[in-house]
């Protein structure tokens, strides 16, 4: 199965500058939950967002540039390479970034949305969801708290067939 995982606003921006907008403990969790002992297949300024390499996932980073190179990362070309690379998991991540996205809501088979109930300014936008090919499944509404300043619902899509 191939799963699109992402936090994206009311208005589809996912980041800025390479960084995320918001700060949500909570979601935070719930992406190491679900991505921990899987693959999870991203661009290289996704990949070169975190601090270190996440523990307990094998990543596959999809990059135009030959040069790049890093220890322990899988780097691919293409994401139709990066899938094939991860067809013994059962479940494989995409977890960004906007382009990535873009080209993977054509063959992905689930998307795990963090919908955050804000509008903010970004350079990064998530893809439309088009309701004729997305059939919503579950949804979870979190408030905000003292931890998160702002509130937002959990959403699993699974494609129609």
């Amino acid at each position: 199965m191939l799963t699109i995982i992402a936090a994206a606003a009311e208005n589809n921006a996912l980041g800025k500058d390479n960084d995320l907008v918001w700060h949500l403990p909570d979601d935070f969790k719930r992406f190491k939950k679900l991505t921990s002992g899987h693959h999870i297949i991203m661009g290289r300024k996704t990949f070169d967002s975190f601090p270190q390499p996440l523990p307990n996932r094998t990543h596959v980073v999809i990059t135009r540039s030959e040069n790049f190179k890093k220890e322990g990362i899988v780097v691919v070309h293409s994401l139709e390479r990066a899938v094939e690379l991860c067809e013994e998991d059962p479940e494989t991540f995409i977890i960004g970034g906007g382009e990535i996205y873009k080209l993977a809501m054509e063959i992905a088979d689930k998307i795990e949305l963090t919908r955050v109930h804000g509008s903010f300014e970004a350079d990064a936008f998530f893809p439309e969801i088009d309701e004729n090919e997305w059939r919503l499944v579950a949804e979870e509404f979190h408030d905000t708290d003292d931890k998160h300043n702002y509130s937002f619902t959990y959403l699993t899509y699974l494609r129609k067939h």
